[in-house]
């Protein structure tokens, strides 16, 4: 079975209504990013950061997988499949997607501020957590994220799986937030990328094909492409 790599970005849950970083009324036009995705806005006001990814779990409770989602999962039939995502949302899981690797982290999960980043992970679902909430070693309960300035501890697992590849897309992502945006360089040479966004991008690579589509449209695209070749 042929090994599919999906590099997925904001874009595949935009459609389910999950506010994306970057566009128009993006989440940074409501919020300063030093403020509540550093860690120097961590240790600056604690209690700021905590309610912003309070309203993310909250928001995300509300949402649902879009069609994209459930497209991307429905490619466990014919392909190894496995997604590698810069979306901090559980979208993809609950599309029925299987393995996923979060470079940027888990909005559903906390960890213990001074434990690294594997230790301590606990599954808190949508629940809100506030400051005071501390885990058994008396430290605060921190959002299980990646914030900008800090290291991607997954990147290897995902440069890895994309060695691997016999055939890679993108969705959703425009390819300019390193690391993530690096990893198409561990492709190998000549297999088939896919890239699906709305706006024209241009990957200087062979084989490259893309599908100029909101994401749910440019999964029924590729889906009937896929199956044509």
């Amino acid at each position: 079975m042929k090994k599919l790599v999906v590099l997925s970005g904001a874009g595949v849950s935009a459609e389910s209504g999950i506010k994306t970083f970057r566009d128009s009324d993006g989440l940074w036009e409501n919020y300063n990013v030093q403020d509540v995705a550093t860690i120097e806005g961590w240790y600056r006001n604690r209690e700021l950061v905590l309610q912003f990814y309070n309203e993310r779990r909250k928001q995300l409770e509300n949402a649902q997988p879009n069609m994209a989602h459930k497209l991307i999962a429905s490619l466990e039939k014919d392909y190894d499949v496995t997604v590698v995502t810069q979306n901090i949302d559980n979208l993809h899981e609950r599309g029925g997607s299987t393995k996923v690797i979060h470079l940027h982290g888990e909005a559903t999960k906390v960890r213990p501020e001074n434990a690294d980043y594997d230790e301590g992970v606990i599954d808190i679902g949508y629940k809100p957590v506030y400051l005071g909430d501390k885990s058994p070693d008396g430290s605060q309960y921190r959002p299980h994220i990646v914030w900008f300035g800090e290291a991607v501890p997954r990147i290897m697992d995902a440069a890895q799986v994309v060695s691997e590849a016999d055939i890679l897309l993108i969705i959703g992502t425009s390819m300019v937030v390193y690391p993530a945006a690096g990893l198409v360089g561990y492709a190998k040479a000549g297999i088939p990328i896919y890239l699906i966004d709305p706006k024209p991008i241009n990957l200087h690579y062979p084989n490259f094909t893309q599908i100029q589509e909101v994401a749910t449209k440019g999964m029924e695209k590729l889906i009937t492409l896929l199956k044509s070749e």
